[in-house]
């Protein structure tokens, strides 16, 4: 909606949710961005705004379907959201009839694809394992950091720092997560994951995401389990990741690393600015 002098005074968004990995999307094609790190933080409050873990706005994309900007709740902006990806797709293909989009982030040129029993597939790319391209603060064995249980460093376009534990659920993850996510050797912080392995190519997880906090689900972190997962030694390259919303299928090929799940649509709104 606008005024009279051709201001904005409503922003339409949709709630959707991907295994309660929770977003607010924006559509600002044909009208260019609009959002900021204040309408970011004022949205994001559960309490007194609609609350979300990430924002997704959609703008144009010259030669591709769409691109995607993200934001974290606190205001700051993220390179990668693995879900929100997948959920946005589930939207555009149901209302064009497409079975494939062309989709450009910060992360680069990513790719969905409909697979089927209203499952969505992205190709989140490949990851990014050298320690400048995480990054951290200075060269490490991204493999086995030098911090307490050698946790796994990975980027899927957004820093990761994976931990392998015996059990995931016993992790007091409010104060892990908290903590690391804030550790030296990451200075853009970073999300952080605990795992187990529950059985052959099965991984349990929980998150905690940067800018955020815990999380139902992660796209991007299931991404970099998986990932850490077979550099380890702990899987093969085709995962089943459960986490505390629901399941993933991670798959790293040749082409990049396939994330495919479930996504819903929740609701509709306007923000009055």
């Amino acid at each position: 909606m606008r005024r009279m002098d051709g201001r904005e005074t409503h922003i339409p968004f949709m709630k959707m949710h991907g295994l309660g990995n929770d977003f607010v999307i924006i559509d600002s094609r044909g009208r260019g961005a609009m959002m900021t790190a204040e309408l970011a933080r004022a949205m994001g409050n559960r309490h007194r705004g609609v609350g979300y873990d990430q924002l997704a706005e959609i703008t144009d994309a010259p030669g591709a379907d769409l691109h995607l900007t993200f934001w974290n709740s606190d205001g700051s902006q993220a390179g990668a959201c693995g879900n929100a990806t997948r959920c946005v797709a589930r939207h555009v293909m149901d209302a064009t009839g497409k079975a494939q989009l062309h989709i450009t982030t910060a992360r680069g040129d990513l790719y969905a694809v409909e697979a089927g029993g209203g499952q969505t597939s992205v190709n989140m790319g490949q990851p990014m394992t050298a320690w400048q391209e995480i990054p951290l603060a200075h060269e490490a064995d991204t493999l086995a950091l030098p911090i307490e249980g050698a946790p796994v460093a990975t980027s899927m376009g957004n820093p990761h720092c994976s931990f392998f534990v015996p059990d995931a659920e016993a992790v007091d993850l409010a104060r892990f997560g908290a903590a690391h996510e804030h550790h030296p050797l990451f200075p853009e912080r970073t999300n952080v994951q605990v795992a187990s392995v529950i059985a052959e190519n099965h991984l349990r997880m929980r998150v905690w995401e940067r800018g955020v906090g815990i999380t139902e689900a992660s796209g991007s972190s299931s991404c970099a389990v998986a990932v850490a997962a077979h550099r380890r030694g702990l899987t093969g390259r085709k995962v089943q990741i459960d986490l505390d919303g629901g399941s993933l299928m991670i798959d790293w090929r040749d082409d990049g690393v396939w994330m495919t799940g479930e996504s819903a649509h929740v609701f509709d709104g306007q923000w009055r600015l």
